[in-house]
């Protein structure tokens, strides 16, 4: 049997690859109620990818995928918290507030699967989303869901978790991280 490298793996399921970009560059807002049908369209291909993903690979801590990342450059992201809470969609999200108080946990990214970096965040963001109606929604998110939507966000914003960690502190490939004993984020968390 041949080993697959995890990057290859989940570009094999139809994810972006590091470099592509795509994932350097900020998504698209969507115009509501206009563009209604097609948010919800990207939103139903979010869920396919996370399902597909979710059938290879397990997220005990919840897992995240944004639009740009299955090739779609809009503003449009889907987080599955850890356990049985209700997936949340992210549409023109925005993170209006954080807390100044932040931790320091690994994170992984479906498009670079195959290291760990550790990533300074707020244990709390406020985030406005606009609802398919076009309503103007704010929520709060702290610990872990915060990390998670964060990290959407920032592909949203065409950023990678690498540009938030400490300088001089460099991702660990994935078989040195698990050698560290430490729970990882999956892309989001």
């Amino acid at each position: 049997m041949i080993d697959v490298r995890p990057s290859q793996q989940m570009r094999d399921l139809g994810v972006v690859q590091h470099g592509a970009g795509i994932l350097a560059e900020p998504a698209r807002s969507f115009t509501f109620p206009a563009e209604r049908d097609e948010a919800e369209r990207i939103t139903d291909e979010l869920f396919a990818a996370m399902e597909r993903i979710g059938q290879v690979h397990p997220f005990a801590k919840g897992m995240g995928i944004a639009a740009p990342q299955i090739g779609i450059g809009r503003s449009a992201a889907v987080v599955q918290p850890p356990g049985d809470a209700p997936a949340v969609i992210l549409l023109n999200p925005k993170i209006t507030d954080h807390s100044d108080e932040t931790d320091e946990q690994y994170e992984g990214c479906l498009s670079f699967f195959d290291v760990r970096g550790l990533v300074p965040r707020p244990l709390k963001i406020t985030v406005e989303t606009t609802t398919l109606t076009g309503e103007t929604v704010t929520t709060v998110y702290e610990r872990g869901l915060a990390r998670l939507i964060h990290h959407e966000i920032d592909h949203l914003d065409g950023l990678l978790y690498t540009a938030r960690m400490r300088t001089g502190i460099e991702p660990i490939p994935v078989e040195e991280y698990r050698q560290t004993g430490h729970t990882w984020v999956y892309d989001g968390a």
